[in-house]
C-alpha cells in the first residue's frame, strides 16, 4: 500500500512540469533495509536521487568530511581539522577572502543538527519507505518562483532564506534546524563537482508544509488557478 507522501506531489509536480524527482531526506536512529550503502558526497547523493536512487548515509559513508558535520553525523571540526578547513576555503577552494571571512561566513549562519540522528535516506519522495522530514526539489528557476508563492500563499509569509554556504547546510541542515522553506544555488565547488545543470535550483520544503503547499495548486495562479484581471485594471495596463 502507498505511503501518503509518495503520491501527494504527483500533481504539483505535472502542473510545474518538474523534470527531476522530488527527494525525500530523512533522519533516523532506526536500521534502513532499502537504499544503497555506500561512500557517497551529499551533493552526489542528493544528484542521484533526483533520478531514482535510494541512499542510507551514515558517518562512515558519507565521503566529505564537511557534509558529515554540516548534516550533523559528525561533530564540526576543531583545532588542526578547523585550521585545514580554514586553509581550505580560502587557500584552496578559494570561496571567501580571509579567515575573518571564513569565521563570520560560519558564525552567522544556522548551526548544523550535530547528533540528530545516527543516518540519514535520501532518495525519490515517491519511493520513500520513511515520511521525510524535508522534501527538496532541483527545478529551474520559473519553477522555483512558482514554488515560493504556492509555498506562502496561505500565511503571506515572506520566506527567510539562506543561499550560502554549502550545498549540504543550505539545503538541507537550514531547513532541518530552523523549519523553514529554503532556496539555495549550492556552492559553486558543489556544482562544479556533480555536474549539476547551470539552471539548476534547490528548493527545500520541510515536510509539516508540504500539504498547504500542494493544497495551494488549484487555488493559486502559480499552480493551475486561471488568473483573473478585473476590467478596469484591464484598461489601466493598456493604457485605455
Amino acid at each position: 500500500m502507498k505511503k501518503a507522501w509518495q503520491t501527494e506531489l504527483d500533481e504539483l509536480v505535472e502542473v510545474l512540469g518538474i523534470k527531476s524527482k522530488p527527494v525525500a531526506v530523512t533522519f533516523t536512529n532506526e536500521e534502513v533495509e532499502a537504499g544503497r550503502r555506500k561512500r557517497v558526497w551529499m551533493c552526489g547523493a542528493l544528484k542521484q536521487a533526483a533520478k531514482g536512487k535510494t541512499f542510507v548515509i551514515d558517518k562512515e559513508h558519507s565521503a566529505c568530511p564537511g557534509g558529515t558535520w554540516h548534516c550533523g553525523l559528525g561533530e564540526p571540526p576543531s583545532g588542526g581539522m578547523a585550521r585545514g578547513l580554514q586553509w581550505f576555503l580560502t587557500r584552496g577552494e578559494k570561496l571567501t577572502h580571509s579567515i575573518v571571512s571564513f569565521q563570520r561566513m560560519m558564525a552567522l549562519a544556522a548551526p548544523p543538527p550535530t547528533g540528530l540522528s545516527e543516518r540519514i535516506v535520501m532518495g525519490p519522495v515517491a519511493e520513500a519507505e520513511l515520511r521525510p522530514d524535508i522534501v527538496i526539489f532541483q527545478c529551474n528557476p520559473e519553477q522555483t518562483c512558482r514554488l515560493i508563492y504556492l509555498e506562502h500563499y496561505w500565511d503571506g509569509i515572506p520566506l527567510q532564506i539562506e543561499v550560502t554556504g554549502s550545498l549540504c547546510s543550505s539545503a538541507i541542515a537550514y531547513p532541518v534546524v530552523t523549519g523553514r522553506s529554503n532556496v539555495t544555488f549550492g556552492d559553486w565547488t558543489a556544482r562544479r563537482m556533480q555536474k549539476f545543470r547551470a539552471d539548476v535550483v534547490f528548493f527545500t520544503v520541510p515536510y509539516e508544509r508540504v500539504g498547504n503547499l500542494v493544497a495551494a495548486v488549484p487555488e493559486c495562479s502559480a499552480g493551475s488557478a486561471e488568473l483573473e484581471i478585473p476590467e478596469e485594471m484591464r484598461r489601466a495596463m493598456e493604457g485605455n
